[in-house]
């Protein structure tokens, strides 16, 4: 698979990951060294699914989901690599994560993931989300990268 250079949007990252529309959370990669580091964008929605519920007198992306974001994120850099190429990536351990922030509707969340270790189909990445520069969470994220059966 030969990617574009970064920056690239939702057509590219969906050429390299699995996730899909409604729970694709990743807009665009502005820079990757396939499978050691990535980074991206994500323009929190408005109109989020999550937001009627998450909560309705103060609308706030779910933590849970801005780890996802920052994982998707991970997922390009692993899956970018050629030996992983058409694989699925998944969650197997979120170790030291903290929410420093919240995240709104309208919020630009950068994404970044740094992987400190890849050892056959595990692979452990230091991830962050920011809004202007202010962290909004971070942690040690895990994957497994296995078939799509």
């Amino acid at each position: 698979m030969t990617l574009p250079a970064p920056p690239f949007g939702r057509e590219t990252i969906e050429s390299i990951i699995p996730h899909r529309p409604p729970f694709l959370l990743v807009d665009e990669v502005l820079e990757l060294d396939p499978g050691k580091r990535v980074r991206g964008r994500l323009l929190v929605p408005e109109d989020g699914w999550w937001f009627p519920g998450h909560f309705p007198d103060r609308p706030v992306m779910p933590g849970v989901l801005t780890i996802e974001a920052i994982a998707q994120c991970g997922a390009v850099a692993v899956l970018a690599d050629e030996a992983n190429h058409g694989k699925v990536p998944f969650f197997a351990g979120i170790d030291d994560c903290r929410f420093k922030r919240v995240v709104a509707p309208g919020d630009v969340l950068d994404l970044e993931c740094e992987f400190v270790r890849v050892r056959g189909p595990i692979a452990k990445g230091q991830g962050r989300a920011s809004v202007d520069g202010e962290v909004a969470a971070e942690a040690m994220l895990t994957v497994f990268v296995g078939s799509e059966e």
